[in-house]
Order: structure tokens, then C-alpha cells, then sequence
């Protein structure tokens, strides 16, 4: 189930809560994960019973490792439930990629597995890891089942994130606050993510569709193609963050955020504490530091940084684009810390272009079906092949979407959050703000129906991860 649909929004959604607040707060957290589980099987239901047997062995584990934590058992058990729980997102995720190359390196013809992905497995899959070497670290281990398999399975971030780890909720699982102002934050929350969904990150997601399909592509096109898709996997992602932060929010839950304009970094460095920031923080508490960090040298600190960008790269697809843009990063990151980082701090605005310039590139490579799609896409911004600066149809297609790329340009700065700051610090401008924002997302809601009534199905991206 998509939360960008009609079923989601007027007949899943209303009926959920319905139940939810009907209950008393004992039996919230049953009626969250009846209402999760339903969510996740609504498109596969044959990977309920998947997601409940990660449940159950996460459940079980973490009771071994508190019972014998500190001794050499709470270690193996841990490191039982984590090798468990990888095992299963590599047979599912990784498995024909590994069989592929096998093949491809000695000439062997092993059968592909021809798993489909259960959609979200490599979020609940961290969750699920999270919780246990949080109790390993300390953390109580949680006793009650149904409370721990609705911290995993819990629909608002279930499907794309945030990757929500258990010691940031563990005491909101039993104790949570409810209130108007909570609700109002977090309907506001949900219908802002849900028009950066449909209103931005749709319409680019047309614009990427486009040019793949062009039989006739120019310089310029390829331009247009990298920065919508730059923008779109931006409003996509984002959106999405913010519709399950705003959705956790109604429900009592504080999530933490997950991105914080990005595109406004000036460094690689910067960009990655700013983006997908749930997932930089799981690899840095989770691998990175177990690994060292950068308490054992300079070249171990290099070596855990190539391992944790290779990982990071695999975490997000079984294909050797994302490798590479994984080690691509790996790269920029290692050449920053090594003596970029600080020039970049005297250059002002050449430090932003440079950033957004590789981080354009790397979306290049992240979107190709392929190596030689995303090499072919970037030869293609340059004159490779032998492409015209501009041809009719790009100008065509540049004036078609130049108020949603314009759109999508300001809306990934801080300029409009910025200015509504600065009404609300005055007495008028807040009252002016009071009486229009629930005009203005009344209206939003109305014209996102009308686009979902009229519109195609168009799946957050994110959920191919």
C-alpha cells in the first residue's frame, strides 16, 4: 500500500487511527501492529510470515543476549541474530548478483534463485540488527512481543524509512504522548511530504521517464535529466521521510528527522550529514566504530570508510552501479578528510558548486539500469557520442517542466521554511500564518486527490531498496 493513494489516504488511514485513539492505551500498540501487518501485506502478502519469523527471531535473540550479556554466549547469540538477519536480506536481495558474477568469473551455469525483494526487508532488516546490538551495548531487551513487533513492523516508516533504532524509541513503545498541537505538527508534517510526493517528485519522475524513452537526446537534455533526477530522488525520499515522521507524530512517536536541505552543503562531508541521515548514522554506530573508526590510525580510518561506502553502496541495490557510487563517495569523502576539507571552507560558492556538481554525477550512476546506462548518461552531458547541444524536442521539454524544476530548485532550500519563520516571529504575521495553513492544506489535500484520482500509479523510489 502506497501512502500517495486513495486507498491509504481515505479509507485505510481514517480507520486506522478510528481504532487506534478508540482503544485504550494498553491494547495501541496490537492495533498499530494489526494495522501494520495488514499495510504490509496489502501488495505481499506471502512475505507477512517472512517479516513475523525476522520478528520472532529478533524477539528470541535478544532475550539470550540480556540474559547472558557480558559473557562469551550474549556474544555468539548476538552475533548469531545479526549473521540471521543479513543472511536472510542476502538470500532475498543478493543472492542472484552473487549466482550472476559466479557465473560471469569461471564460467559455471548456476540457476538463479529469481527471489522478488520483499519490499522495506532492508529497513526492518537494520531495525532488527539495531535492537540487538543495542542490548548488547546495554539496552533492556524488550519482553513484550507485541510491542517490539510494532516497533519493527510499524507502517509509517516500515516500507522506506527513517530507520528508526530501538534506543531512540524504546521508552515511547510504553509510554507516549497524545495531544492536538502533536497532531496538528504531524498532519501538517505528512501533508507537506505528500505534496513534495505528488506535486514535485512525481512530475520530475515524468521528466526522467521522458528522457530514458527519447529517441533523439542532446547535451542539454542530459543536463536536464541529471538535475531532475538529482531533485526528484530528493522529493521522493524526503517526502516520504516526512509523511511517516508526520504520520509517527499523530500516532505520540518522535522520530528523528532524516534530511536537512542537503543541497545546500558545501562539502561531500557536509552533504552526507544532512542526507538520508538516519541511514549515515546506522553505519557509523553499527560499523564504522566497531571497526575502529578513526581511534586506530590514519590508513585503518581510510580502510573503515572504503568498507563502510562499499556496504552503503550494497545496502541500496545488487548491481555494480551502486558499488560504485558507493566507492565514488568512498573517494570524495577520503580525499576531503585528507586535505580538501578545509580549502573548501575559504572558497564560498565554488565549495557549493563543486558539491552539487559530484553529487549530481553520483545520481547519474545510481539511477542507470547499468554501468554502460550511467557512463553512457554522463558521456551524454559532455558531447560523448557525438549529441547535439539543444534539439527542438529538449527546448520543448524544458519549457513543459521549467515551473516544476524551478519549483523543485527553491523547495530544496530552506528559503520558504525560512520566510515562514520569520512571519511567525511577528504577532501579525503569525495570526495571518494561524488562520491560512489550514486553508492552504485543505487546498493541498484537494489538489493531490485530484492529481491521484486522474493520475498513474507511481511507486515511492525508495521502495526498490
Amino acid at each position: 500500500m502506497l501512502f500517495s493513494s486513495i486507498s491509504f489516504l481515505y479509507y485505510f488511514l481514517p480507520l486506522t487511527l478510528a481504532f487506534y485513539f478508540a482503544v485504550p492505551r494498553r491494547f495501541k500498540n496490537a492495533v498499530l501492529l494489526l494495522a501494520s501487518f495488514l499495510f504490509y501485506g496489502w501488495g505481499e502478502p506471502e512475505y507477512v510470515a517472512l517479516m513475523g519469523l525476522a520478528i520472532l527471531l529478533g524477539y528470541g535473540f535478544g532475550l539470550l543476549v540480556e540474559r547472558y550479556r557480558g559473557k562469551k554466549a550474549g556474544k555468539i547469540f548476538c552475533a548469531l541474530s545479526v549473521g540471521i538477519s543479513l543472511s536472510l536480506l542476502v538470500c532475498f536481495k543478493y543472492a542472484d548478483f552473487l549466482i550472476q558474477n559466479i557465473n560471469g568469473v569461471t564460467g559455471l551455469q548456476l540457476s538463479l534463485l529469481r527471489l522478488s525483494l520483499p519490499i522495506g526487508i532492508s529497513f526492518y532488516t537494520f531495525q532488527i540488527i539495531s535492537y540487538t546490538m543495542d542490548v548488547y551495548r546495554g539496552e533492556q531487551a524488550q519482553k513484550n512481543l507485541i510491542d517490539l513487533a510494532a516497533y519493527i513492523a510499524m507502517f509509517p516508516q516500515l516500507i522506506a524509512g527513517p530507520i528508526v533504532r530501538y534506543f531512540h524509541i524504546a521508552g515511547q513503545l510504553t509510554h507516549r504522548e497524545y495531544s492536538l498541537s502533536g497532531t496538528a505538527q504531524g498532519i501538517r508534517r505528512f501533508v507537506i511530504g505528500l505534496a513534495k510526493k505528488i506535486l514535485i517528485a512525481n512530475q520530475l519522475g515524468e521528466l526522467c521517464g521522458i528522457y530514458r524513452d527519447a529517441q533523439e537526446k542532446s547535451v542539454l537534455f542530459c543536463w536536464m535529466y541529471a538535475i531532475g533526477f538529482m531533485l526528484h530522488i530528493y522529493f521522493d525520499f524526503s517526502g516520504y521521510s516526512d509523511m511517516a515522521i508526520g504520520l509517527g507524530r499523530i500516532l505520540g512517536f518522535r522520530f528523528q528527522e532524516n534530511f536537512n536541505y542537503p543541497y545546500i552543503s558545501a562539502s561531500i562531508t557536509e552533504f552526507w550529514r544532512r542526507w538520508h541521515i538516519s541511514l549515515g548514522a546506522w553505519f557509523r554506530d553499527y560499523v564504522y566504530i566497531p571497526l575502529g573508526g578513526n581511534r586506530k590510525g590514519r590508513r585503518r580510518q581510510l580502510f573503515n570508510i572504503l568498507v563502510v561506502w562499499l556496504l552503503t553502496g550494497l545496502w541500496h541495490g545488487a548491481a555494480w552501479n551502486f558499488i560504485l557510487w558507493g566507492v565514488l563517495f568512498a573517494v570524495l569523502l577520503t580525499v576531503e578528510k585528507l586535505w580538501l576539507l578545509q580549502k573548501l571552507g575559504k572558497s564560498g560558492g565554488l565549495s557549493h558548486l563543486y558539491t552539487l556538481f559530484w553529487v549530481m554525477v553520483s545520481f547519474v550512476i545510481f539511477n542507470g539500469e547499468n554501468l554502460g546506462q550511467a557512463f553512457s548518461d554522463l558521456a551524454g552531458m559532455f558531447g560523448g557520442g557525438g549529441l547535439p547541444f539543444v534539439t527542438q524536442e529538449t527546448l520543448y521539454y524544458l519549457l513543459s517542466f521549467k515551473n516544476v524544476l524551478l519549483a523543485g530548485v527553491i523547495g530544496a532550500t530552506p528559503a520558504v521554511s525560512g520566510l515562514a519563520g520569520k512571519l511567525s516571529e511577528k504577532p501579525a504575521g503569525s495570526k495571518i500564518l494561524n488562520l491560512l495553513e489550514p486553508v492552504a492544506l485543505t487546498a493541498l489535500m484537494l489538489v493531490m486527490t485530484a492529481y491521484l484520482v486522474d493520475g498513474s500509479f507511481n511507486p515511492f523510489l525508495y521502495f526498490r531498496f
